[in-house]
């Protein structure tokens, strides 16, 4: 329910690191993200799950993995609140569903508490045959429209692990840029 979501999203208190969200449709790959380095059987996200990305020494980054069925969006906008970066996740294969996609991100990004907050779009499943480019999936999700924020998309392969920690880097360079 709306409310068990709203208790639960602010009873998650991790330390002082900064809060990403990780948002995009069902089956984009965002739960993979967040294990990289290993291989993991996943299934669909119901709520979130929140963990700690350590970039270095005197960096982390808190990742919330929000789940991205059709039914769970409605309750995105109750984990805005502290959010420093989202990455808005992408499955480069199924151009078929850039439409809803990019119904879905300039949804969420129209939320009055993501104003000026940085964007990092993950074109994923970048070594499966047949997956777009970063300028299609740019293109498809109109991108270039986002002119009141600071974004960027990067090729990935979160079972792979591939580009990933660079995109996190940049993540967390955009967050102390904004």
């Amino acid at each position: 329910s709306q409310s068990e979501c709203r208790t639960q999203c602010k009873s998650v208190n991790l330390s002082s690191s900064v809060q990403v969200l990780i948002m995009g449709l069902d089956s984009a790959g965002k739960s993979t993200l967040r294990l990289p380095s290993q291989t993991v059987n996943t299934s669909p996200t119901v709520g979130f799950n929140v963990g700690t990305l350590e970039l270095n020494k005197q960096s982390s980054l808190t990742l919330w993995d929000i789940g991205g069925q059709k039914s769970m969006r409605q309750n995105w906008q109750y984990y805005l609140d502290e959010c420093k970066a989202l990455v808005f996740v992408v499955d480069s294969t199924d151009a078929g569903r850039m439409p809803e996609a990019q119904k879905a991100l300039k949804s969420i990004l129209s939320d009055e508490r993501l104003r000026g907050v940085p964007l990092m779009v993950l074109a994923n499943k970048k070594d499966l045959p047949n997956s777009m480019t970063i300028r299609e999936v740019s293109n498809k999700l109109n991108l270039n429209s986002f002119t009141d924020r600071v974004w960027e998309i990067q090729a990935c392969s979160a079972t792979q692990g591939l580009g990933l920690q660079q995109a996190f880097l940049t993540v967390n360079k955009l967050i102390k840029r904004s």
